[in-house]
Protein backbone atom coordinates (compact mmCIF):
# COMPACT_ATOMS: atom_id res chain seq x y z
CA UNK A 1 0.00 0.00 0.00
CA UNK A 2 1.50 3.38 -1.34
CA UNK A 3 0.58 5.74 1.87
CA UNK A 4 0.35 9.60 0.10
CA UNK A 5 -1.81 12.51 1.09
CA UNK A 6 -3.84 13.42 -2.47
CA UNK A 7 -4.39 11.26 -5.25
CA UNK A 8 -5.51 12.67 -8.59
CA UNK A 9 -7.27 10.55 -11.79
CA UNK A 10 -7.07 12.00 -14.54
CA UNK A 11 -4.72 14.13 -16.77
CA UNK A 12 -6.51 16.97 -18.17
CA UNK A 13 -6.46 20.49 -17.53
CA UNK A 14 -8.39 19.77 -14.56
CA UNK A 15 -5.95 16.90 -12.84
CA UNK A 16 -3.19 18.61 -14.07
CA UNK A 17 -3.91 21.89 -12.68
CA UNK A 18 -5.28 20.42 -9.25
CA UNK A 19 -1.59 18.57 -9.54
CA UNK A 20 0.41 21.59 -9.54
CA UNK A 21 -1.29 23.43 -6.87
CA UNK A 22 -1.32 20.46 -4.81
CA UNK A 23 2.30 20.25 -5.15
CA UNK A 24 2.64 23.88 -3.97
CA UNK A 25 0.83 23.32 -0.95
CA UNK A 26 3.24 20.53 -0.04
CA UNK A 27 1.38 17.81 -0.55
CA UNK A 28 2.36 14.40 -1.47
CA UNK A 29 0.26 14.20 -4.85
CA UNK A 30 0.20 11.21 -7.12
CA UNK A 31 -1.86 11.48 -10.38
CA UNK A 32 -2.87 8.63 -12.44
CA UNK A 33 -3.69 8.73 -15.90
CA UNK A 34 -4.85 5.71 -18.37
CA UNK A 35 -4.23 7.35 -21.94
CA UNK A 36 -3.14 10.53 -23.23
CA UNK A 37 -1.79 12.98 -20.67
CA UNK A 38 -3.52 16.07 -21.38
CA UNK A 39 -6.96 15.11 -21.88
CA UNK A 40 -9.10 16.03 -25.03
CA UNK A 41 -6.95 18.92 -25.89
CA UNK A 42 -4.28 17.36 -26.83
CA UNK A 43 -5.84 16.42 -29.98
CA UNK A 44 -7.09 19.63 -30.45
CA UNK A 45 -5.77 21.68 -33.13
CA UNK A 46 -5.91 25.23 -32.10
CA UNK A 47 -6.64 26.92 -28.71
CA UNK A 48 -7.61 30.67 -29.35
CA UNK A 49 -9.28 31.34 -26.12
CA UNK A 50 -6.98 30.19 -23.40
CA UNK A 51 -5.77 33.47 -21.61
CA UNK A 52 -2.29 34.36 -22.60
CA UNK A 53 -1.74 31.73 -25.20
CA UNK A 54 -2.61 33.50 -28.52
CA UNK A 55 -1.43 31.42 -30.62
CA UNK A 56 -1.41 27.58 -29.47
CA UNK A 57 -2.16 24.45 -30.51
CA UNK A 58 -3.99 21.81 -27.68
CA UNK A 59 -0.95 19.29 -28.00
CA UNK A 60 1.86 22.27 -26.76
CA UNK A 61 -1.00 23.89 -24.68
CA UNK A 62 -1.25 20.00 -22.59
CA UNK A 63 2.47 19.83 -23.02
CA UNK A 64 3.18 23.12 -21.33
CA UNK A 65 0.62 22.23 -18.16
CA UNK A 66 2.25 18.76 -17.76
CA UNK A 67 5.60 20.19 -17.65
CA UNK A 68 4.94 22.75 -15.11
CA UNK A 69 2.83 20.29 -12.68
CA UNK A 70 6.25 17.68 -13.47
CA UNK A 71 8.25 20.69 -12.53
CA UNK A 72 7.34 21.29 -9.28
CA UNK A 73 7.80 17.33 -8.76
CA UNK A 74 4.18 16.21 -9.55
CA UNK A 75 4.34 11.94 -9.69
CA UNK A 76 2.17 11.18 -12.93
CA UNK A 77 1.65 7.29 -12.95
CA UNK A 78 0.59 5.80 -16.49
CA UNK A 79 -2.31 3.34 -15.64
CA UNK A 80 -5.43 2.52 -15.48
CA UNK A 81 -7.49 2.79 -12.34
CA UNK A 82 -9.77 0.09 -11.46
CA UNK A 83 -11.89 0.98 -8.16
CA UNK A 84 -12.35 3.22 -5.68
CA UNK A 85 -12.98 2.07 -1.97
CA UNK A 86 -14.04 5.23 0.53
CA UNK A 87 -12.98 5.04 4.22
CA UNK A 88 -13.74 7.51 7.22
CA UNK A 89 -10.11 8.57 7.61
CA UNK A 90 -8.56 7.58 4.10
CA UNK A 91 -9.57 6.37 0.74
CA UNK A 92 -8.22 3.39 -1.33
CA UNK A 93 -7.38 3.78 -5.20
CA UNK A 94 -6.87 0.56 -6.98
CA UNK A 95 -4.57 0.05 -10.05
CA UNK A 96 -5.36 -2.48 -12.98
CA UNK A 97 -1.94 -3.65 -12.23
CA UNK A 98 -2.82 -4.39 -8.04
CA UNK A 99 -0.96 -1.35 -6.98
CA UNK A 100 -3.30 0.45 -4.33
CA UNK A 101 -2.55 3.96 -3.00
CA UNK A 102 -3.81 5.23 0.60
CA UNK A 103 -4.88 8.78 0.48
CA UNK A 104 -6.53 11.99 2.36
CA UNK A 105 -8.35 12.91 -0.19
CA UNK A 106 -9.23 11.89 -3.76
CA UNK A 107 -9.79 14.33 -6.76
CA UNK A 108 -12.12 12.66 -9.80
CA UNK A 109 -10.68 14.46 -12.98
CA UNK A 110 -11.82 12.10 -15.28
CA UNK A 111 -13.36 13.80 -18.11
CA UNK A 112 -16.43 12.96 -20.43
CA UNK A 113 -16.32 11.28 -23.69
CA UNK A 114 -17.74 12.01 -27.07
CA UNK A 115 -21.90 11.35 -27.11
CA UNK A 116 -23.00 9.15 -29.91
CA UNK A 117 -25.62 9.12 -32.50
CA UNK A 118 -26.79 5.60 -32.02
CA UNK A 119 -28.19 5.20 -35.55
CA UNK A 120 -27.21 2.31 -37.92
CA UNK A 121 -23.81 2.27 -39.40
CA UNK A 122 -22.16 4.93 -37.16
CA UNK A 123 -20.09 2.07 -35.30
CA UNK A 124 -19.74 -0.47 -38.48
CA UNK A 125 -18.27 2.95 -39.94
CA UNK A 126 -15.90 4.24 -37.29
CA UNK A 127 -12.35 4.61 -38.76
CA UNK A 128 -14.02 4.40 -42.40
CA UNK A 129 -15.82 7.53 -42.52
CA UNK A 130 -17.26 8.40 -39.20
CA UNK A 131 -14.95 10.35 -37.08
CA UNK A 132 -15.07 12.51 -33.71
CA UNK A 133 -12.28 14.34 -34.11
CA UNK A 134 -12.07 16.38 -37.49
CA UNK A 135 -8.65 17.55 -36.80
CA UNK A 136 -7.38 14.27 -36.44
CA UNK A 137 -8.81 12.59 -39.20
CA UNK A 138 -9.67 15.69 -41.35
CA UNK A 139 -6.49 15.35 -43.88
CA UNK A 140 -7.77 11.73 -44.73
CA UNK A 141 -10.65 14.01 -46.70
CA UNK A 142 -8.94 16.43 -48.53
CA UNK A 143 -10.85 17.11 -51.44
CA UNK A 144 -13.75 14.80 -50.89
CA UNK A 145 -17.68 15.55 -49.34
CA UNK A 146 -18.06 15.36 -45.40
CA UNK A 147 -21.53 16.10 -43.70
CA UNK A 148 -20.69 17.76 -39.85
CA UNK A 149 -23.21 16.36 -37.02
CA UNK A 150 -23.69 19.19 -34.27
CA UNK A 151 -24.87 22.75 -33.48
CA UNK A 152 -22.27 23.50 -30.84
CA UNK A 153 -18.94 25.65 -30.72
CA UNK A 154 -17.03 21.79 -31.40
CA UNK A 155 -19.09 21.22 -34.25
CA UNK A 156 -18.55 24.67 -35.81
CA UNK A 157 -15.14 24.84 -34.82
CA UNK A 158 -14.49 21.43 -37.23
CA UNK A 159 -16.60 22.52 -39.61
CA UNK A 160 -14.18 25.40 -40.48
CA UNK A 161 -11.14 23.18 -39.98
CA UNK A 162 -12.67 20.62 -42.39
CA UNK A 163 -14.04 23.47 -44.90
CA UNK A 164 -10.25 24.21 -45.61
CA UNK A 165 -9.49 20.26 -46.74
CA UNK A 166 -13.15 19.70 -47.80
CA UNK A 167 -14.84 19.88 -50.95
CA UNK A 168 -17.66 20.33 -49.49
CA UNK A 169 -19.14 20.18 -45.85
CA UNK A 170 -22.54 20.07 -44.68
CA UNK A 171 -23.55 20.71 -41.19
CA UNK A 172 -26.17 19.17 -39.82
CA UNK A 173 -28.34 20.56 -36.56
CA UNK A 174 -31.51 19.01 -35.40
CA UNK A 175 -32.85 22.58 -34.76
CA UNK A 176 -33.28 25.99 -36.31
CA UNK A 177 -30.64 27.72 -34.55
CA UNK A 178 -26.80 27.35 -33.84
CA UNK A 179 -25.90 26.77 -29.80
CA UNK A 180 -22.15 28.09 -30.85
CA UNK A 181 -21.20 31.45 -30.14
CA UNK A 182 -21.73 34.23 -31.99
CA UNK A 183 -18.37 34.92 -33.01
CA UNK A 184 -18.21 31.38 -34.42
CA UNK A 185 -21.56 31.59 -35.87
CA UNK A 186 -20.57 34.56 -38.05
CA UNK A 187 -17.19 32.79 -39.39
CA UNK A 188 -19.39 29.69 -40.22
CA UNK A 189 -22.08 31.89 -42.15
CA UNK A 190 -19.58 33.83 -43.86
CA UNK A 191 -17.53 30.65 -45.19
CA UNK A 192 -18.86 29.79 -48.73
CA UNK A 193 -17.91 26.35 -48.35
CA UNK A 194 -20.33 25.13 -45.70
CA UNK A 195 -23.73 25.07 -45.86
CA UNK A 196 -26.12 24.39 -43.00
CA UNK A 197 -28.97 21.83 -43.15
CA UNK A 198 -31.55 23.02 -40.48
CA UNK A 199 -34.23 20.63 -38.18
CA UNK A 200 -32.32 17.56 -39.28
CA UNK A 201 -31.11 14.14 -38.09
CA UNK A 202 -29.14 11.79 -39.23
CA UNK A 203 -31.17 8.26 -39.22
CA UNK A 204 -28.56 6.12 -41.59
CA UNK A 205 -24.78 6.18 -42.64
CA UNK A 206 -24.30 3.52 -45.36
CA UNK A 207 -21.49 2.49 -47.29
CA UNK A 208 -19.71 -0.19 -49.40
CA UNK A 209 -16.22 -1.20 -49.47
CA UNK A 210 -15.89 -0.83 -46.15
CA UNK A 211 -16.23 3.10 -46.47
CA UNK A 212 -19.16 5.58 -45.79
CA UNK A 213 -20.57 6.49 -49.32
CA UNK A 214 -23.90 8.33 -48.18
CA UNK A 215 -26.04 9.41 -45.10
CA UNK A 216 -29.80 9.21 -44.97
CA UNK A 217 -31.53 12.58 -43.03
CA UNK A 218 -34.63 12.65 -41.69
CA UNK A 219 -36.42 16.34 -41.54
CA UNK A 220 -37.48 16.68 -37.75
CA UNK A 221 -40.74 18.53 -38.74
CA UNK A 222 -42.21 16.61 -41.84
CA UNK A 223 -40.48 13.58 -41.21
CA UNK A 224 -39.23 13.57 -44.70
CA UNK A 225 -35.62 11.47 -45.66
CA UNK A 226 -33.00 12.93 -48.20
CA UNK A 227 -30.22 10.70 -48.65
CA UNK A 228 -27.31 12.37 -49.22
CA UNK A 229 -23.53 11.28 -50.75
CA UNK A 230 -20.77 11.39 -48.47
CA UNK A 231 -17.24 9.86 -47.64
CA UNK A 232 -16.88 11.18 -44.17
CA UNK A 233 -19.14 12.11 -41.20
CA UNK A 234 -17.95 14.12 -38.53
CA UNK A 235 -19.86 13.86 -35.47
CA UNK A 236 -19.72 16.82 -32.54
CA UNK A 237 -23.46 16.01 -30.23
CA UNK A 238 -21.97 16.73 -26.87
CA UNK A 239 -20.31 14.82 -24.33
CA UNK A 240 -21.15 12.29 -21.51
CA UNK A 241 -18.98 12.35 -18.19
CA UNK A 242 -16.62 8.97 -17.39
CA UNK A 243 -18.34 8.05 -14.08
CA UNK A 244 -17.71 4.59 -14.50
CA UNK A 245 -15.30 4.99 -11.17
CA UNK A 246 -17.73 6.67 -8.92
CA UNK A 247 -18.20 5.39 -6.02
CA UNK A 248 -21.83 4.86 -4.56
CA UNK A 249 -22.74 7.77 -2.45
CA UNK A 250 -21.58 10.58 -4.84
CA UNK A 251 -24.47 12.59 -5.86
CA UNK A 252 -24.96 13.27 -9.69
CA UNK A 253 -27.50 15.38 -11.53
CA UNK A 254 -30.26 13.31 -14.07
CA UNK A 255 -27.31 13.34 -16.84
CA UNK A 256 -24.49 11.47 -14.46
CA UNK A 257 -22.65 14.65 -13.60
CA UNK A 258 -21.53 15.21 -10.01
CA UNK A 259 -22.86 17.95 -8.06
CA UNK A 260 -20.40 19.13 -5.81
CA UNK A 261 -20.26 22.27 -2.97
CA UNK A 262 -17.94 25.71 -4.00
CA UNK A 263 -15.18 23.77 -3.02
CA UNK A 264 -15.60 21.04 -5.78
CA UNK A 265 -15.77 18.72 -2.95
CA UNK A 266 -18.53 15.88 -3.46
CA UNK A 267 -21.22 14.20 -0.76
CA UNK A 268 -18.55 12.00 0.39
CA UNK A 269 -15.96 13.85 2.16
CA UNK A 270 -12.21 13.86 0.95
CA UNK A 271 -13.69 13.27 -2.63
CA UNK A 272 -13.36 15.79 -4.68
CA UNK A 273 -14.42 16.33 -8.46
CA UNK A 274 -13.18 18.83 -11.29
CA UNK A 275 -13.57 19.27 -14.70
CA UNK A 276 -16.16 18.08 -16.86
CA UNK A 277 -17.42 15.36 -14.84
CA UNK A 278 -18.35 17.94 -12.36
CA UNK A 279 -21.83 19.67 -13.26
CA UNK A 280 -21.55 23.44 -13.70
CA UNK A 281 -22.74 25.94 -16.88
CA UNK A 282 -20.00 26.03 -19.37
CA UNK A 283 -17.16 23.08 -20.41
CA UNK A 284 -14.22 25.19 -21.48
CA UNK A 285 -10.46 24.42 -20.83
CA UNK A 286 -10.09 27.40 -18.36
CA UNK A 287 -13.13 26.39 -16.47
CA UNK A 288 -11.58 22.43 -16.12
CA UNK A 289 -8.04 24.31 -14.72
CA UNK A 290 -10.13 26.39 -12.48
CA UNK A 291 -12.11 23.58 -10.96
CA UNK A 292 -9.13 21.66 -10.59
CA UNK A 293 -7.30 24.64 -8.58
CA UNK A 294 -10.44 24.65 -6.00
CA UNK A 295 -10.62 20.98 -6.14
CA UNK A 296 -7.10 21.13 -4.81
CA UNK A 297 -7.30 24.01 -2.17
CA UNK A 298 -10.66 22.11 -1.00
CA UNK A 299 -8.34 19.25 -0.32
CA UNK A 300 -5.77 21.13 1.02
CA UNK A 301 -7.63 22.15 3.50
CA UNK A 302 -9.81 19.21 4.53
CA UNK A 303 -6.51 17.44 5.22
CA UNK A 304 -5.01 20.08 6.89
CA UNK A 305 -8.84 20.12 8.78
CA UNK A 306 -8.64 16.56 9.55
CA UNK A 307 -4.95 17.15 10.97
CA UNK A 308 -5.79 19.34 13.05
CA UNK A 309 -8.64 17.60 15.04
CA UNK A 310 -6.37 14.92 15.02
CA UNK A 311 -3.59 16.64 16.98
CA UNK A 312 -3.59 16.04 20.99
CA UNK A 313 -3.08 19.28 23.02
CA UNK A 314 -0.15 19.82 24.64
CA UNK A 315 0.45 19.35 28.28
CA UNK A 316 0.27 22.52 30.67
Amino acid sequence: MNIVEVVIIGGGPAGLTAGLYCKRAALETVLIEKGLVGGQIAISKDVENYPGMEEITGFDLAEKMQRQARSFGLDIVQQEVAGIRPGGDRHTVTLADGTAYSARAVILATGSTVRKLGVPGEAEYLGRGVSYCATCDGFFFRGKDVIVVGGGDTAVEEALYLARLARTVRLVHRRSALRASKLLQNRLFEDKRIRVLWDRVVADIAGNDGAVRQVTLEHRMTGERTILSADGVFIFIGSEPNAALLPPGIRRDEWGYVITDEKCETSLPGIFAAGDLRKKYANQIIVAAADGCIAALGAAHYIETRQSSERIPAET
